[in-house]
């Protein structure tokens, strides 16, 4: 059986490491406590009761391929050190890394590809900065150009947030060296639509379509986060997979090529619906999270051997995709995401009930919290609206003191509402 290493230690990786397992023996490093607990809850005949964690690093262990999850460790250089090491690594190396580790050089990308996005300005100073940002009609949006967990970005109708934001990043004061470039854009307006890509440098095929929810609060309200939440397919999505594909992600794969940079991995594009068009909101490095969380349990055939396949450039086979349809409603501690308070104690994940899976992040030993988002709990069902109410039943028996979660993931979609109407 094949060896696989996931690198990471969130819910993103937790569910990569169950999809894998179905063909493959799989350690996660480093992993965390809330993935050792449940597997040992899960079904001995279940992939997720062969996941096991390691505290070694991964350049120490030895595995057939190894699957890099967070996006911070490949903007440090983790594939390109393991590759070193002539191991297959899915990831791209640092030089394409800088498609999500700098926004500023990731929109210079997009210019060069001919991608549409937003109109945009990237600064170093206060002063340009907030001349630019003058000139725009609200919303206005204030982006890091470094990584920030996704909690770098602010979008806002008040010009007066905006400027203080720009200095706080600016400054240091907000996000430190990763804030100390902004870029500024455009407010674009419509639904948002998550398209992922397994990529083996030349060639690339599409994941199905997912959708995420980035405010802490039902409606969108509040501040944004990691992600609250995520559901697959995307009612309405037809072609548009197609056309983000054609117009924006294969662009983007040969611009990086003309660079010399030979990608493998995953390019995710955050995609807005405007009344223009379709138009990226970003590029990412690396699944997303919680998308990954309804696409990997939806994705049919071997896992495994697609990430490995791309991983030494030889891709070949679409992705298939189950019919049925994934929601992800994720459980994030109190304070979250502006200060999430740690050592809660978790109760009730044995009771999640059949069908219910569910992905540790913010889990520490003992079963207690120890992060924002702490876990991802996700439910199939023959349409959104099963998935959803089964994603819903299982989360409420999951308790611990000042839980959060959204009330409205899929709603919409659940009601029949098209994306992009």
């Amino acid at each position: 059986m094949t060896a696989v290493c996931v690198v990471g230690a969130g819910a993103r990786e937790h569910a990569l490491a169950v999809a894998l397992a179905r063909t493959a023996s799989v350690v996660v490093s480093p992993g965390n406590a809330g993935m050792t607990a449940l597997a040992a809850l899960a079904d001995p005949a279940s992939p997720a009761s062969r996941v096991r964690c390691t505290p070694e690093p991964p350049e120490a262990i030895a595995a057939d391929l190894f699957v890099i999850g967070p996006e911070g460790p490949l903007v440090d250089g983790l594939a390109d050190r393991l590759r070193a090491q002539e191991k297959l690594v899915f990831g791209p190396g640092s030089d394409g890394a800088r498609v999500e580790g700098s926004k500023a050089w990731m929109k210079a990308l997009l210019v060069d590809a001919g991608v549409a996005t937003a109109a945009h300005g990237s600064f170093a100073d206060e002063a340009p900065a907030l001349a630019f940002l003058r000139t725009l009609p609200p919303p206005y949006v204030v982006k890091t150009d470094g990584l920030a967990a996704g909690k770098g970005v602010l979008v806002t109708d008040s010009l007066a947030e905006a400027a203080d934001d720009v200095r706080a990043k600016l400054s240091g004061a907000a996000f430190g060296a990763a804030g100390r470039r902004v870029v500024i854009e455009e407010g674009l307006s419509g639904d948002e639509l998550s398209v992922i890509a397994v990529c083996d440098g030349t060639r690339a095929q599409p994941l199905a379509a997912a959708q995420d929810f980035k405010r802490a609060g039902d409606g969108d309200a509040g501040p944004n986060t990691g992600g609250m939440g995520a559901f697959s397919p995307v009612p309405g999505a037809g072609d548009l997979v197609d056309r983000v594909m054609d117009q924006a992600v294969l662009p983007t794969l040969a611009a990086l090529r003309r660079r010399g940079i030979d990608y493998r991995g995953v390019l995710y594009a955050g995609i807005m619906l405007t009344s223009d068009g379709p138009k990226v909101l970003e590029f990412n490095v690396r699944f997303g999270d919680p998308e990954a969380q309804v696409l990997l349990p939806r994705w049919q055939g071997d896992v495994t051997a697609a990430l490995a396949a791309a991983a030494g450039g030889r891709l070949t086979d679409s992705p298939r995709f189950s019919d049925q349809a994934a929601v992800c409603v994720v459980l994030a501690a109190h304070g979250y995401p502006v200060s999430p308070r740690a050592g809660d104690a978790i109760t009730g994940l044995e009771q999640t009930g059949d069908g219910v899976q569910v992905y540790a992040a913010g889990v520490g030993p003992g079963l207690v919290t120890s992060g924002g988002r702490v876990l991802s709990v996700t439910a199939l069902g023959d349409d959104l609206q099963e998935a959803r109410a089964r994603a819903y039943a299982g989360a409420a028996h999951i308790r611990w003191d000042g839980r959060q979660m959204r009330t409205d993931i899929a709603a919409r979609a659940a009601q029949g509402m098209k994306v992009g109407k």
